[in-house]
């Protein structure tokens, strides 16, 4: 069986957003799984997806101060500018933490961990909502 929705998010500001919630209301046929894999697919490039913490607000902070100084604005070799000087490094940072992630679906629940939640990295300054596409299949 599989099951495929699209959904909007957002928009957000700049930083790691816990979506996990909005993730589970975009695909409520997860219910219908015994066993599968849920795919989170953005059809964006200056954002990404990642799992990870989603109990305490200061992993989101970090993970956004530790990007920034990894990946700084205004680097004198980018030639990618034209929508700021957060264009590129968006585009750095959403390539270094992908575009999808996979979870196990079981008995109608996403299997998690205890701390783990779906994060939406907002990697631009003025960012619109964004696509996220939601495939469930198994049985």
């Amino acid at each position: 069986m599989t099951t495929q929705r699209e959904i909007i998010v957002g928009p957000y500001s700049r930083g790691f957003h816990l979506i996990t919630n909005e993730v589970i209301k975009g695909i409520p046929e997860i219910s219908d799984f015994k066993s599968g894999i849920l795919q989170v697919f953005i059809k964006h490039t200056s954002a990404s997806l990642t799992l990870n913490e989603n109990a305490d607000p200061t992993v989101r902070q970090d993970f956004e101060s530790h990007f920034n100084k990894m990946v700084p604005e205004n680097a004198p070799y980018y030639r990618h500018t034209y929508e700021g000087p957060d264009d590129m490094p968006a585009h750095i940072k959403s390539s270094l933490l992908g575009s999808s992630v996979q979870m196990p679906i079981s008995n109608g629940n996403l299997n998690l961990g205890t701390w783990q939640g779906i994060y939406l990295c907002e990697h631009r300054d003025h960012a619109s909502s964004r696509k996220l596409v939601l495939t469930a299949f198994g049985d």
